[in-house]
């Protein structure tokens, strides 16, 4: 049994037109006007609808290990969460322990993912140095399907790496053609503040953001784009979220350096003043880098406009209040970092980025799924309504509208800290592989019918097991 859609507007990060998109077995198959349906088939009418690309998260955290506790979505939950909203593929990251073994790791990770109801993809975090990790970059591109890898500039007690290990990553990077993405802080500068903050008795969770100020995120984006540009590696900035971090970032970008930008709906929509919530509720905030104060966030809508940034990812990372971020409530250094947001993404970047004239229906796909499918090494598999791509569709209802609640959302965690944003323009049904999860406000996923996606970026050559 296929699935018909007709008369919907089909956007593209290039196109914009009215059609029907046949799909079957999981693939596109036809794309035309005045397509029939066949005996059995599922037919969607989306006539004042739009049809965009399945949407595309590259960086998420479902059930991750942190601070002695775990992430509150899981590969099921997270990716149903995704579904909802019209994100049908994430990529999640392998965050080895430091001196664990990366494979050792990697092989964890895939026994979380096995329950994921959408496609999924890894990158690897280097969080570790020594000479024979150069084979570890190679055996992740050549025979695990892995051609980015993370690292944090930040974290230096647990995760993060000094310059000398991203040196010599980068330089093990370029020599597979894969691409290093930076978590930009300066962590040598974040834990002084931190610590220093704390000893002068300010605990309260307005001070985490104190202690991560836009200057060392501007800092360290600057140094990783000198390390990159002196070692001929292509960059990859998540999460920019100040002025500082996007001038380092445009400069690059317009020397003709091979940088990308990244940020998030948070750092477009929110500001730092809510750190200063009545009682604990601030806690639900707490991210890093952290949100900033006013002014920021038009830059940043102004750089997606112009194509400074690349992407726009969620960060997907909650943590409960009571239970998981509560265990900070004496001292902000012991907060979780982190906060749920793909189920909102394409729904909040569609109410306030195109209805307020920040982006266009165009960009709201190249920067919710195509751009994040060409960078890493999945187009047009995915990111694109082509025949022959995968079958990931959202059927986007311009006119639906909703309140966001914690009460409602299908994060299975206790806030939101987009609550009471206003929605117009919301998923009316959401195709995966061909098939409908989602349809008129209810899901009907499957556990575990993701697939873990290969990838390789062009020029790259796969030793085995191939790649779309």
């Amino acid at each position: 049994m296929g699935v018909l859609i007709k008369n919907g507007t089909i956007v593209t990060a290039l196109d914009r037109y009215v059609g029907d998109v046949y799909v079957r077995e999981g693939k596109i198959v036809a794309l035309s006007r005045g397509l029939a349906p066949s005996s059995g088939d599922t037919t969607i009418d989306a006539s004042g609808q739009y049809v965009f690309p399945g949407g595309i998260d590259p960086h998420v955290h479902m059930e991750l290990p942190q601070m002695g506790t775990v992430s509150a979505d899981d590969f099921e939950t997270g990716t149903a969460a995704g579904v909802a909203g019209g994100t049908t593929t994430i990529i999640d990251f392998v965050i080895p322990e430091r001196n664990q073994d990366y494979l050792e790791a990697l092989a964890a990770w895939h026994r979380r993912a096995a329950k994921a109801v959408s496609d999924y993809a890894f990158h690897m975090a280097i969080t570790w140095w020594r000479e024979d990790t150069t084979k570890v970059v190679r055996h992740c591109v050549h025979h695990e399907g892995i051609p980015s890898f993370k690292t944090y500039m930040a974290y230096k007690d647990t995760i993060g790496i000094d310059d000398t290990a991203l040196i010599q990553l980068m330089r093990a990077a370029n020599s597979v053609g894969a691409l290093v993405t930076v978590h930009a802080e300066h962590g040598d500068m974040v834990g002084d503040l931190r610590n220093t903050l704390v000893a002068e008795g300010k605990t309260a969770i307005k001070y985490h953001a104190h202690s991560r100020p836009p200057a060392v995120e501007g800092e360290a984006t600057a140094r990783a784009i000198m390390l990159a540009r002196l070692t001929g590696e292509p960059l990859y900035v998540v999460h920019v979220s100040c002025i500082e971090a996007l001038e380092a970032v445009a400069a690059a970008r317009a020397r003709g350096q091979q940088v990308y930008g990244e940020t998030c709906p948070q750092y477009l929509l929110l500001d730092d003043s809510v750190y200063d919530t009545r009682g604990f509720e601030g806690a639900a905030y707490v991210m890093s880098p952290p949100l900033r104060p006013p002014g920021h966030q038009e830059a940043l809508w102004a750089a997606l406009k112009a194509g400074i940034l690349q992407t726009v990812a969620t960060d997907h990372c909650p943590f409960n209040q009571v239970g998981q971020k509560d265990r900070g409530k004496d001292d902000f250094r012991l907060i979780p970092n982190g906060a749920a947001g793909i189920e909102h993404r394409l729904p909040l970047m569609y109410s306030y980025g195109v209805l307020q004239g920040h982006i266009d229906l165009n960009q709201l796909v190249d920067l919710t799924s195509t751009r994040a499918a060409k960078i890493f090494g999945l187009y047009p598999r995915k990111g694109s309504i082509t025949v022959g791509a995968d079958a990931d569709l959202v059927v986007f209802d311009p006119e639906a509208t909703a309140t966001i609640s914690a009460q409602t959302h299908h994060h299975r965690v206790d806030r939101s800290i987009f609550e009471g944003y206003q929605l117009k323009g919301l998923p009316s049904h959401v195709v995966v592989n061909g098939r409908v999860q989602y349809a008129n406000g209810k899901l009907d996923t499957q556990r575990g019918a993701g697939r873990y996606l290969e990838r390789s970026l062009p020029g790259q050559r796969r030793t085995h097991r191939g790649c779309w």
